[in-house]
């Protein structure tokens, strides 16, 4: 069985030799470990050093194209290179790599897909309450959208089966963390959690300035992910708040109407709940378009999977 630890990099000359130090060398049931770094762009010497410390396999982007193309980057590479495991971590060493053994196990035992490292936020010393608390909401969120148990939806350290790297096919533009949950859980993917510490970062995060940047981000691109997996879902919660004005509106018209013919009969309530009623079913409307769209995807997704899975086998 290969394994293959995927490093990003964005000038990461001081600390990726404390990153590849830790990375262990041998572990039970792997018989190949290979390194591999994605140089999103460096300006300094990141390649020079993963040249001399041994790194395996370097794939360079000319300049930097941010996440959601490195996770594509390192996905097509480790096919490319029949890697049965797949590791990635963040690049500024706040994951300890000693414990990619206990990350990569559930695969290897056949129990998981994709393995995510739980970093038990609320332990986390160098993390404010407000930081604490959002994160606990919104891996609530993104679970009870997903219907999974992940404990800690954006971790970046996790480990992929060669059959999730078949599966994944990443569109967001800001990170693939959320976007792979989701796709995890429309294309029945196992996923588990493993709960493990993390060492403090070397610097300040260079995806997001910050955590209300990264909450608004996250949300937009949760809701794009999820439309097009769950369109149903969302539009139906859209939809069910006009659907409850209408209903209170033409309670009350007709409440007026047969209790109180002589007077008024409200007829005010009764354009109103029309017009809410009219949206709600233009939301209806857009979820069947959506729904379509979203079946077409599928069908194009599947293709895709066998296209990739006779290509890479092929190489």
């Amino acid at each position: 069985m290969k394994l293959i630890i995927q490093i990003p990099c964005l000038n990461e000359e001081k600390t990726l030799p404390l990153v590849l130090a830790e990375i262990p060398k041998k572990i039970d049931w792997i018989d190949v470990i290979e390194t591999m770094i994605i140089d999103d762009g460096s300006t300094d010497k990141t390649i020079e050093v993963a040249k001399s410390l041994g790194v395996n396999h370097i794939v360079k982007h000319i300049w930097n194209k941010w996440l959601w193309v490195a996770f594509k980057s390192w996905q097509e590479k480790a096919l490319e290179l029949w890697a049965d495991i797949l590791v990635n971590t963040d690049w500024d060493n706040q994951y300890p790599w000693i414990y990619i053994a206990d990350l990569v196990k559930p695969i290897i035992d056949w129990k998981a897909d994709i393995v995510i490292w739980d970093r038990q936020t609320s332990k986390i010393n160098h993390f404010s309450t407000v930081k604490k608390l959002f994160q606990w909401l919104w891996s609530g969120l993104v679970r009870f959208l997903s219907e999974t148990d992940v404990a800690d939806t954006v971790s970046w350290f996790r480990a992929y089966s060669k059959e999730s790297l078949l599966e994944l096919n990443v569109s967001s533009r800001f990170s693939y963390v959320l976007d792979t949950i989701v796709q995890a859980w429309a294309k029945w993917l196992r996923v588990e959690s493993v709960k493990i510490t993390t060492h403090a970062p070397t610097r300040e995060s260079r995806l997001f300035k910050s955590i209300w940047q990264h909450m608004r981000k996250s949300l937009v691109n949760l809701f794009r992910v999820y439309s097009m997996y769950n369109p149903i879902k969302i539009f139906s919660l859209f939809a069910l708040p006009f659907l409850v004005v209408w209903m209170a509106w033409i309670t009350r018209f007709l409440y007026y109407f047969y209790l109180n013919p002589v007077n008024t009969w409200k007829v005010q309530s009764l354009i109103l709940s029309w017009v809410f009623l009219l949206i709600a079913i233009q939301f209806f409307a857009m979820w069947i378009i959506w729904d379509l769209i979203a079946k077409n995807r599928k069908l194009a997704e599947d293709n895709l999977y066998y296209t990739k899975k006779m290509y890479f086998s092929k190489k």
